[in-house]
């Protein structure tokens, strides 16, 4: 992250309170089980873009973009409430590939284990 220890601080806290947030007071049945794996503040502390995850069994992630799009103000409102910031930064949603990334990498290093030990049993 750029802008140093204290971007890095804004950006945990802001990471902390939107996944309470998402999950204590947004109440959309577009949301499936949401994770905020990541928060990038810019420098000036501006903007924040937030990563998120949901589960495969959950609804459709542009389901979960367009309710996080449509809470983003009373997202933005009620970090305001709880940071005590000069500055609420303007969120912006992305969905996360990487863990659909990173279990893809897992499945096929089991797949690679298991061969090996097929082949080590003949």
């Amino acid at each position: 992250m750029l802008g140093g220890k204290r971007t890095e601080r804004v950006a945990e806290l802001i990471k902390a309170e939107l996944g309470t947030l998402i999950l204590m007071k947004l109440k959309d049945p577009r949301l499936g089980f949401v994770t905020i794996t990541r928060v990038q503040v810019s420098p000036d502390l501006r903007h924040a873009r937030v990563w998120y995850s949901v589960l495969k069994s959950q609804p459709k992630p542009d389901h979960t973009t367009e309710a996080l799009e449509s809470a983003r103000c009373f997202l933005q409102r009620e970090l305001a409430a709880a940071l005590t910031l000069r500055l609420t930064p303007v969120l912006s949603f992305e969905l996360d590939h990487s863990v659909d990334h990173s279990m893809q990498i897992e499945a096929i290093i089991r797949q690679i284990h298991s061969n090996d030990d097929k082949k080590k049993e003949e």
